[in-house]
């Protein structure tokens, strides 16, 4: 659905036009948000109600100035089920809770400092190979997921592929709902999808809530996570800020957008959700209609808040089968990947410097294998691979710092700081697509 005219930020619009706007945002993030639990072993019904009670509580913290939906982040999938394998899902929702406590203590910082400190911290040399880890990290995933059955696998990926490559409009937007939609229905068809526990399940019922249990391991594994998630935080609210033509890093601030999103995923690890993250789907759902309403957005939130409590709705997800999911990962798992390539290309870091081949070498191979090995022990502390891989970087870009010389002096990218974190989405991202690679 299309709008004539802009419809800014604040406007109400009548619940007759408003209903039929908020359920295509809820269908925009509905693909992914149920997808992060059904890998990870989470409740997708607590995910959708987390998702719209954080939606809610990030408009209510950014004084209603920020249009933009919340729901589950894939930069998390790898360390959740690294936790939740070792020590079990309570001990990862500690670690998604503290991860959480890290965005409200850098939401606080900001406020006080300003980003000059995070810019030099997280420099794209730092992200850019953080975040081809989380993707690379979970490539085995989605290989022996698409393995149990590789015809859906492929026809569900093929769908997925032509959404973001052919497709024009809303269902440019949806990729992995497409994918998973098409991938289902020939599954169906094929007579590998269980029916009988849809039919016996009831129209209402609760969500599965979690409580957190305390963990070590889950805090140093899981919760540094959010610092490479934030940089994809600040790329979203630029883009969103060059949609709706409004200066949302200077008001309501980005320390207030940041305090919102990690105050939703506080929220969301105490009752059994994932971490949450702005979503790019939804940012691209605004770029078709121009409706820039947060009412329209708090009326998807509710939406799926109250999809959270249809039993059947639950149990049909749990009826996708596991090639459809692997096929989608496959697709979903590299985009994440690519995107930090993008990353670094789109800041020009120049790899003909040892300097920055070096940094970036060594995240990428500590990261994955690590990864692989579930954690690192150094003392009484485990730590996992995206854990290490990011402050491993953070250390050497501070021990080996950018420097000016006479050869590289004026190289294109010798100027390498964080200041464009997100820079480049503003400049070239849509909000479609690739603009949710981390969620």
């Amino acid at each position: 659905m299309t709008m004539g005219r802009i419809v800014d930020v604040q406007d109400r619009l009548p619940l007759g036009r408003a209903l039929p706007l908020s359920a295509q945002h809820m269908f925009a993030m509905f693909g992914s948000t149920v997808m992060v639990p059904f890998l990870t072993g989470l409740d997708p019904s607590v995910a959708l109600f987390t998702g719209g009670l954080g939606t809610l509580l990030y408009i209510l913290l950014t004084k209603g100035k920020i249009p933009a939906y919340l729901g589950s982040s894939f930069a998390f999938i790898a360390p959740i089920l690294a936790v939740s394998k070792a020590q079990g899902m309570g001990e990862a929702l500690f670690g998604a809770a503290m991860s959480g406590v890290v965005y409200i203590a850098v939401a606080l910082l900001i406020g006080r400092f300003g980003t000059a400190w995070l810019e030099k911290l997280l420099p794209p040399i730092v992200v850019g190979p953080v975040v081809v880890v989380i993707g690379l990290s979970l490539a085995g995933t989605a290989v022996s997921m698409a393995a149990e059955g590789y015809l859906a696998a492929i026809i569900a990926l093929a769908a997925a592929m032509a959404a973001m490559v052919f497709f024009r409009g809303f269902l440019n937007v949806i990729p992995i709902l497409v994918g998973i939609i098409v991938g289902y229905l020939y599954s169906a068809a094929a007579g590998q999808v269980d029916w009988q526990a849809v039919a016996q399940a009831p129209w209402f019922s609760l969500p599965h809530f979690v409580a957190p249990k305390p963990s070590t391991l889950a805090l140093w594994t899981i919760a540094p996570v959010a610092l490479v998630t934030i940089a994809e935080h600040i790329g979203h609210l630029l883009v969103t800020e060059n949609i709706v033509r409004k200066p949302l890093m200077r008001d309501p601030g980005l320390h207030r957008s940041l305090l919102g999103d990690g105050v939703a995923t506080v929220v969301a690890g105490l009752v059994g959700g994932p971490p949450t993250t702005t979503y790019g789907e939804n940012i691209g759902v605004m770029a078709i209609t121009r409706v820039y309403s947060v009412w329209v957005i708090g009326g998807a939130a509710v939406i799926a808040m109250l999809f959270a409590f249809v039993g059947k709705l639950g149990a049909l997800v749990h009826s996708i089968p596991v090639p459809v999911m692997g096929g989608i990962s496959v697709l979903l798992f590299g985009t994440i990947a690519a995107a930090g390539v993008r990353m670094m290309v789109e800041h020009r870091v120049d790899f003909s410097r040892p300097r920055n081949l070096a940094i970036a070498s060594v995240i990428m191979v500590l990261g994955v294998g690590v990864v692989g090995n579930t954690v690192l022990h150094l003392g009484g502390l485990e730590i996992g691979g995206l854990a290490l891989a990011t402050f491993g970087g953070m250390i050497l870009n501070a021990i080996f710092p950018e420097r000016k010389d006479r050869e590289s002096g004026d190289r294109p990218g010798s100027e390498e700081t964080g200041a464009d974190l997100g820079a480049s989405r503003g400049k070239s991202g849509k909000g479609k697509g690739e603009e949710g690679a981390l969620g």
